[in-house]
């Protein structure tokens, strides 16, 4: 008898225990830590290639007749700048620097005009809206080219100019991991007027005044470092 009653005794006292563990709730499950949000905050340096169309208005001073023509050709490449992301507004500066083909020659009325850019850059201001990894955003700021332009009839004359002018357009730009991104871009530029004197071609007291402005289209891909102070993905 005591055999069996040590046994039982050990259950009636273990029971209650028992039934109330099958009772109770299970225990919460661990809090979840969501992985921290995409920032475009960050220096960044890339690449760019596209394709760029300009207007070359020409008028022969004294006489005021001229025509206009387009140079056009592919440009390219590289970029840096710095961003900073407040909520989803992102603002940042950025320069650029490019080597291009852009040329054409032109011949009305049996004079010849011949328009080139060796180079051209710009810095400009960017201000975008973020969702998530897209950015959608406006850029603006200056612009600087070298222009060789020429006009020939029985004789040439030729001159080099770097002009600076303006520039704005946007863009939308996707990163595809936390460090790189790739983007679409449009952009227009007005470099002004300069004035080509034309004593050979013309006669003396003669010249040609230019007036130059471009469009572009360009394709980019960029790499973001991370800033020292965000965390690491």
């Amino acid at each position: 008898m005591r055999k069996f009653a040590i046994p039982a005794a050990l259950l009636a006292a273990t029971a209650p225990a028992f039934a109330a563990d099958i009772g109770a709730p299970p225990p919460p499950p661990p809090a979840y830590a969501p992985p921290p949000l995409f920032t475009w905050t960050g220096l960044y340096v890339g690449a760019q290639i596209g394709y760029a169309w300009g207007t070359d208005t020409v008028t022969v001073n004294p006489f005021g007749f001229g025509t206009d023509f387009t140079p056009n050709g592919v440009v390219g490449g590289g970029h840096i700048g710095f961003n900073l992301q407040f909520n989803q507004v992102v603002a940042g500066v950025e320069g650029d620097i490019e080597g291009t083909g852009i040329s054409r020659t032109f011949s009305p009325g049996g004079v010849i005009y011949d328009t080139s850019v060796s180079a051209q850059g710009s810095i400009r201001a960017r201000l975008g809206m973020a969702f998530d990894r897209v950015l959608l955003y406006a850029t603006g700021g200056g612009e600087f080219a070298g222009f060789d332009t020429t006009v020939t009839a029985i004789a040439s004359d030729q001159t080099s100019q770097t002009r600076a002018g303006w520039t704005v357009g946007g863009g939308l730009e996707y990163a595809f991991t936390p460090n790189w991104s790739v983007r679409a871009e449009y952009r227009f530029a007005d470099f002004g007027n300069f004035t080509q004197p034309a004593p050979f071609v013309f006669g003396f007291g003669t010249s040609v005044n230019h007036h130059e402005t471009e469009n572009a289209v360009r394709a980019a891909v960029s790499y973001r470092f991370d800033p020292f102070w965000a965390p690491r993905y």
